[in-house]
């Protein structure tokens, strides 16, 4: 093609058609800047198509995150509400005077195994920390849908946040309960074990012995798991709303 276009102009020059020379190296060079527009344009509309690709990809990534973080909150206040039973059935078994032996002893394995636990909270950030850490957030073009992302992760923090308060409250009171206690003999799970064998009548006396004590720490961890419930309630129906959000945002990206 250049070698068209130089013909053509030694043509020109050798007739001595100057004004026609003009004419056509003004026609060469418009040529030539629509050339390079038209690459331009092109080289925009590529680079746009991957941006594209990329923001549904994070899309995705984030839709499938959430979606097991519904999965795991749900799990996890099932969790707590068995709990919650078991640290119930510990008090019951204390309060009715005409408990068993091995009826209290039971409930306080129960309580050891299930009921002394505390919350957890362990959401899927990685998505999230990539965009955040990367600076890619701006990929999401919609500022609405990007609002709401980082807001989401927001309240994410918040829980961790209101969980770790929780612990820090709940564990000076938790302590004594092992420092004055043998309370992990009645852990059969892992513990018991360590000890020596003791009697079913033995083991509910010393429980008895310190009623107060594991009631004020049942007491604690039922409240704890409550506490907890609600908020996992609450971020569930936050994280169903996000992934509804999320989905539509791509139905409409097609």
């Amino acid at each position: 093609m250049l070698k068209i276009f130089r013909t053509i102009r030694q043509k020109l020059l050798h007739e001595g058609k100057i004004a026609n020379y003009i004419k056509y190296a003004i026609g060469e060079i418009l040529l030539v800047v629509i050339g390079i527009l038209i690459a331009l344009q092109i080289n925009t509309w590529n680079e746009n198509r991957k941006l594209d690709q990329q923001e549904k990809s994070y899309l995705n990534r984030l839709i499938r995150e959430n979606k097991s973080d519904v999965l795991t909150f749900a799990a996890e206040i099932e969790r707590l509400e068995k709990n919650n039973e078991k640290i119930a059935n510990f008090s019951n078994a204390f309060k009715d005077s005409d408990s068993s032996d091995s009826l209290l002893v039971h409930s306080a394995s129960e309580f050891m195994i299930y009921g002394s636990l505390y919350p957890r909270f362990n959401p899927s950030v990685s998505t999230y920390e990539d965009l955040s850490s990367t600076g890619n957030l701006g990929i999401i073009k919609d500022t609405g849908l990007r609002d709401q992302i980082v807001t989401h992760y927001q309240s994410y923090q918040a829980v961790e946040w209101d969980y770790k308060i929780n612990a820090d409250w709940a564990m000076p009171i938790d302590a004594p309960l092992f420092i004055h206690t043998d309370a992990l003999i009645f852990d059969t799970a892992i513990t018991s074990f360590l000890f020596p064998v003791e009697s079913t009548d033995k083991l509910a006396d010393d429980l008895r012995a310190n009623k107060e004590i594991y009631l004020r720490n049942a007491a604690l961890h039922y409240w704890i798991n409550k506490d907890c419930m609600i908020m996992l309630k609450q971020i569930k129906e936050e994280t169903s709303a996000l992934v509804k959000i999320l989905e539509d945002a791509i139905n409409l990206k097609g």
